[in-house]
């Protein structure tokens, strides 16, 4: 069966986060596991919680790519909380707040990230659940009169 493009986009979002958030760990061995600093992966600036953050997120769109709807809610969630710390990323940054080392870069990819997800979450597999219960129906329909009831 072919994935819905929200299961699609989650699966792929979730092996970038997941592959990011281990790449992390090789290049921030030399800043604190939780505060302001991070150590740059290519130009985003990493530390040992923000890798933490990555593996979940990874995971979680990877576990919710499975499932149409859940792909669904997770894009919107996931796009939203994005989206909000992209907004506040640079009040954020180097602030007392800032626990896992945000910099410019990190700002500009979380706006970006979670208008893609929250874009595809609200705009894209629409009608999926419908469908799905409409066959449903179709099949107890079509049981009931193989039965005769």
């Amino acid at each position: 069966m072919p994935r819905s493009i929200n299961s699609f986009v989650a699966l792929g979002f979730g092996i970038i986060y997941t592959l990011v958030g281990l790449a992390g760990f090789l290049v921030s061995s030399g800043v604190p596991f939780v505060g302001r600093e991070g150590e740059p992966l290519i130009v985003f600036d990493v530390n040992g919680a923000h890798n933490i953050v990555h593996l979940l997120i990874g995971v979680g769109l990877i576990v919710a790519s499975r499932r149409t709807n859940t792909a669904r809610s997770v894009n919107i969630g996931v796009g939203l909380v994005y989206l909000l710390l992209g907004a506040l990323g640079p009040f954020i940054n180097g602030t007392v707040v800032d626990l896992i080392g945000l910099n410019t870069a990190d700002n500009y990819l979380h706006l970006v990230s979670g208008a893609l997800l929250l874009g595809v979450g609200l705009l894209a597999d629409k009608g999926a659940s419908q469908r799905r219960g409409a066959a449903r129906l179709r099949g107890v329909a079509a049981r009931r009169a193989a039965r005769g009831t």
